[in-house]
């Protein structure tokens, strides 16, 4: 995930340059921004390992999973084949956003991951802060688009390798009230391939690698939204410019949001879509201009846009969890 923040003193190219001449900045973060990311960066390893360990021993008790570590040591090794896939996922994501902005000059902070200790994934993802604003059109759209690619690259092979170390069981073999995990495109496609996979008659007992995949997948799909300034906004707008984007992001919102009431007993999107709600409020949804939007994007970038819109498709989760009643 990307955010522009764009602060006056630092600007990339200034407003008289000529288009297509962009002046490059070293761009060296202080030295404290990449101490903050080292830092925000181990605890999330660490609360990634420790809800890995749910995946691993069925154990979905957060404090409970901390005194087996206690007990157990080795008993970690559950939660590494869940964190070093996410991670990695994550990494590739935010490191593809990071590049990007270096390869057009634009100051950019380094990643933060966002660690949550008490939950299925441990993390709330990562983020990079880019200072600069963007100077047209074709630099937003592949700063943007940078991020997902990336990460997906990484999701497949881990799905795939995940998947295949997977079981299936009959329908109905998982205990009353057990966490119910819903199921992307590209998951239940994979898994007839690689298992004969039939989710009408049948449940995965799913590695955690491929549950590594799965939050992945949740978090390419999320940022793949074509609202405000998530990746899909900055795509969006680069493709179909400021007005279209707004429009695509109040329908995004309100997509979201009746998604979550008609699922009102797991409403997984709501506080999501609350979130993207207050934060959008206040620029009424309109996505931050470059300084050169006149400049076309070209057909390349077009096809893949449509691209990320077909990732989008396959790794959106309609229902990501549920609990049985």
């Amino acid at each position: 995930m990307s955010s522009n923040l764009p602060e006056p003193t630092d600007v990339s190219t200034p407003p008289d340059t000529p288009p297509g001449s962009q002046r490059r900045l070293s761009g060296i973060s202080p030295w404290n921004e990449w101490a903050l990311a080292t830092f925000l960066f181990c605890s999330t390893v660490v609360c990634v390992s420790v809800a890995g360990l749910f995946y691993g021993t069925g154990d979905f008790r957060f404090f409970a999973s901390l005194w087996a570590i206690f007990l157990r040591p080795r008993i970690i090794i559950y939660g590494l084949l869940f964190s070093i896939p996410l991670i990695s996922i994550l990494l590739a994501h935010e490191l593809g956003h990071f590049f990007a902005c270096r390869y057009y000059g634009m100051n950019c902070t380094p990643p933060y991951f966002i660690p949550l200790p008490i939950s299925i994934a441990g993390t709330m993802g990562a983020f990079i802060r880019i200072r600069s604003p963007f100077p047209n059109k074709r630099a937003l759209f592949d700063i943007g688009v940078a991020g997902p690619l990336a990460g997906f690259v990484f999701v497949v092979p881990f799905l795939y390798f995940g998947i295949s170390l997977s079981q299936v069981v009959p329908k109905g073999s998982f205990p009353p009230g057990a966490p119910s995990f819903g199921e992307p495109l590209i998951f239940r496609l994979l898994g007839a391939f690689i298992l004969g996979y039939s989710p009408d008659r049948q449940d995965m007992l799913a590695h955690p690698i491929a549950m590594a995949a799965w939050v992945g997948l949740l978090a390419t799909s999320l940022n793949l939204l074509p609202i405000w300034q998530l990746d899909g906004g900055h795509i969006a707008y680069a493709v179909l410019g400021r007005e279209r984007q707004r429009q695509f992001s109040l329908a995004g919102l309100a997509f979201l949001i009746l998604l979550s009431i008609w699922q009102w007993r797991s409403p997984s999107y709501l506080l999501f879509a609350v979130l993207l709600l207050v934060f959008g409020w206040r620029a009424r949804f309109y996505h931050p201009s470059t300084l050169f939007d006149s400049e076309p994007i070209g057909r390349g970038r077009v096809i893949v846009g449509v691209l990320a819109l077909l990732i989008l498709l396959f790794c959106f989760i309609p229902n990501p969890i549920s609990f049985g009643y």
